[in-house]
């Protein structure tokens, strides 16, 4: 996204460049705009295939084959590689994309929250973290190695699963999660 000009935009898409200013108050606006669809058609699937199970371990588990699923496409696969490079260059993309990830991170944790209400707040913020990073290095497994099966994933993410969320590792004041 960093090489591309009003002018190039507004030929693509057959408008006049001032139509692009108009609407979008100039590239970075525009680019601004193309983020947040990446976001929607990207990121947001991912976030909806983590939560869609029914415990945090299933979650840690299931990541692999959700990333593996959603990037199974090129196209979703080279946006978000765009997005991210375009975030690593300019400070307001950057913030941006910390924002929807703040917002994934605190969906999470409510979804943690529904799935587990015995656990503590600090237990559900730390697991979302998990998964969240979980994901995100997935992710940039298949941006970096787009012929990356995530299987290499599979096991840590099990265990990974199995060691931090299971009755044995919770903290002493929490409840146990069965009775």
């Amino acid at each position: 996204m960093a090489a591309v000009t009003a002018r190039a935009v507004a030929e693509r898409g057959g408008i006049k460049p001032g139509l692009l200013h108009h609407y979008f108050g100039g590239l970075p606006g525009f680019h601004t705009a193309v983020a947040a669809n990446a976001h929607v058609l990207v990121t947001e699937p991912l976030l909806k295939g983590v939560l869609e199970v029914s415990d945090a371990t299933n979650a840690a588990t299931n990541a692999p084959q959700v990333v593996a699923t959603r990037f199974a496409d090129a196209r979703a696969l080279r946006l978000a590689r765009e997005v991210l490079v375009r975030a690593l260059r300019d400070p307001s993309m950057a913030a941006q994309r910390y924002g929807w990830l703040r917002e994934g991170h605190e969906k999470l944790a409510i979804r943690l929250a529904d799935m587990h209400p015995q656990w503590t707040p600090q237990r559900r913020d730390g697991t979302a973290s998990l998964l969240a990073a979980l994901v995100d290095g997935l992710m940039m497994e298949r941006m970096l190695d787009p012929g990356a099966a995530n299987g290499s994933a599979d096991g840590p993410a099990s265990g990974m699963s199995e060691a931090s969320l299971t009755d044995e590792t919770r903290h002493p004041r929490e409840k146990p999660d069965r009775l």
